[in-house]
């Protein structure tokens, strides 16, 4: 039934929570669209049923049926198995069960910046450069300290796509070096606000390969419909010679200049 939001603008989902979050969307409109129906009825009803010409007299007993009190109950139990069958359990899988060392997930940082995103991987040897607010500008967006040995083979990348597997977890710790972003992975079913001085994680597993973008879901400035980037997940393979490539070069120096 998910496919039915592809027809209201809704990309295909290419995650492995994302089909859960379509599903919730999907039920939570459906149940909206039938009180909207429904209300709407019982409103034209209404406004027949008891219009001057039919009832010269007011009456001040009031409705006598008890229907629309069994009606309410029956919106709120399915408002609950929404809410317990559906909603809590997909936010402990999305959000609150990050995938664990044993899943060799991705770990990569974003950092938001009016206009631009930018990403930052450790290198092949799998330790992260130090990093400082003191060295953080434009010209190097995640304080990288260069002269530290673990930043040599750091990969940052601004403004060009970077490149992550397919169906192997990741992490994006996301920043801001301004103002207050939103982190928007529309197929990956990835929304998350992205504020300064605030380091938070988000979670995904990407399934399908392609050409993705990343979007600011958050109004930061006069540039903020442009502020977009992207990514393409691959094959296994065609990551690991990307990342050796990216390693080897010392990608550290990205700059948002």
């Amino acid at each position: 039934m998910t496919s039915l939001l592809r027809y209201f603008g809704m990309p295909e989902v290419a995650s492995a929570h994302g089909k859960g979050i379509d599903e919730l969307i999907l039920y939570v409109h459906l149940l909206m669209g039938a009180l909207f129906v429904g209300w709407l009825a019982y409103f034209i009803f209404v406004m027949f049923r008891f219009k001057k010409s039919s009832n010269p007299k007011a009456d001040y007993v009031g409705v006598r049926s008890h229907a629309s009190t069994y009606l309410e109950i029956g919106v709120a139990i399915v408002e609950t198995v929404l809410l317990v069958g559906l909603a809590v359990p997909l936010w402990a899988k999305a959000v609150d069960s990050p995938p664990g060392a044993d899943q060799k997930p991705i770990e990569i940082q974003v950092m938001a910046q009016q206009f631009a995103w930018a990403a930052h991987f450790s290198g092949a040897d799998g330790k992260w450069g130090k990093q400082d607010t003191k060295f953080a500008d434009r010209g190097n967006p995640f304080g990288l300290d260069t002269s530290d040995a673990d930043a040599k083979d750091d990969i940052s990348v601004v403004s060009e796509p970077f490149l992550l597997p397919v169906n192997r977890p990741v992490i994006a710790r996301t920043s801001s070096m301004d103002v207050i972003h939103c982190f928007k992975l529309i197929s990956m079913r990835v929304t998350q606000d992205v504020i300064p001085g605030l380091t938070i994680p988000v979670h995904f597993t990407p399934t399908k390969i392609g050409d993705f973008t990343i979007t600011c879901a958050q109004l930061c400035g006069s540039g903020h419909a442009s502020m977009r980037g992207a990514f393409k997940v691959v094959s296994q393979a065609d990551y690991d010679k990307w990342f050796a490539e990216k390693s080897k070069a010392g990608g550290a120096g990205g700059s948002f200049e």
